[in-house]
């Protein structure tokens, strides 16, 4: 506090004013940082620097993952007081919220599979898929976006500027011809008219996929997607209009394919980024047959 005060007031006022003696507060000013603290100061610079690459999204946790990865063996605690002293913060994702689809439409409804699997625990065995809003002031854009559920990869988005079929198509799509799933795979979703359509079930067949699909009102079937839309709209903060789909297309092409798949990491696949986890599966699903082919 004297300090502070010292640009504005005479040292020797502040001193007698908090009890101190000048030659006491010069002793304490001139003093080394202890090494805890400078300890401290160094793991201070290193955790700005992982906020700043989070592009600020990352909090205590998974700067401490961060840290860890790196080698650095600290506290939670640790790492929240100095963020807290530096006045760093993650971004807090709003509380999720279920949004029924409207589903009065003539369409066939798939049964849900999901049901059936206890845990998905390797790719390409079950993609998720689900709708959103973009605002831009050309007006509304629908984000359509492929997930595989074992890994919370995005296969595969399509933004568009209205809610034809198409935009759940080309999202598909797009994954299928990155990933090429084996016949088999499930593909869940909500009960929406685009994904109950002659044009979307034919597509499926082609890729000899199987519909799913959520139970009536209950969204929580398809809650991987929910979060990952609130991920992406609270970390682009997008709380006003891009000026352009262009320019939300740009900005979500590298969200999602520079920062959200290959750098993000993910709580619920132990704090790897999706695509890091899924090659780490791929690897250790293919061992066995490389090992069969040598032998």
């Amino acid at each position: 506090m004297i300090e502070k005060l010292a640009t504005d007031y005479p040292v020797r006022e502040s001193c007698e004013l908090f009890d101190v003696s000048p030659s006491g507060y010069y002793a304490w000013r001139d003093r080394e940082p202890s090494q805890r603290a400078q300890e401290d100061e160094r793991l201070g610079k290193r955790i700005a620097v992982i906020h700043e690459t989070s592009r600020k999204t990352y909090g205590c946790p998974r700067i401490m993952r961060s840290l860890r990865r790196e080698g650095v063996r600290c506290g939670k605690k640790r790492v929240a007081r100095i963020m807290r002293q530096k006045d760093i913060k993650g971004c807090q994702k709003a509380r999720f919220r279920p949004q029924t689809t409207d589903s009065k439409h003539n369409g066939p409804i798939s049964p849900n599979r999901l049901k059936t699997i206890d845990e998905v625990q390797s790719p390409n065995h079950v993609w998720v898929s689900d709708i959103t809003y973009i605002p831009t002031r050309e007006g509304w854009s629908y984000l359509a976006a492929v997930m595989d559920l074992g890994t919370r990869n995005i296969k595969g988005w399509s933004l568009k500027d209205s809610l034809h079929t198409d935009v759940v198509s080309d999202a598909f799509v797009q994954a299928a011809f990155r990933y090429r799933p084996k016949p088999g795979l499930i593909m869940h979703s909500d009960r929406g008219c685009q994904y109950a359509s002659e044009q979307f079930r034919k597509l499926l067949d082609q890729h000899k996929a199987l519909g799913s699909m959520s139970a009536k009102g209950n969204c929580y079937d398809n809650a991987a997607m929910e979060s990952f839309w609130a991920t992406l709209k609270n970390e682009l903060n997008i709380k006003e209009p891009f000026n352009t789909q262009e320019e939300a297309r740009q900005t979500i092409f590298e969200y999602i394919e520079v920062f959200y798949n290959r750098q993000r990491l993910h709580s619920s696949i132990g704090y790897q980024s999706p695509l890091d986890y899924e090659t780490q599966l791929m690897t250790k699903n293919s061992s066995p047959l490389l090992s069969e082919k040598a032998g």
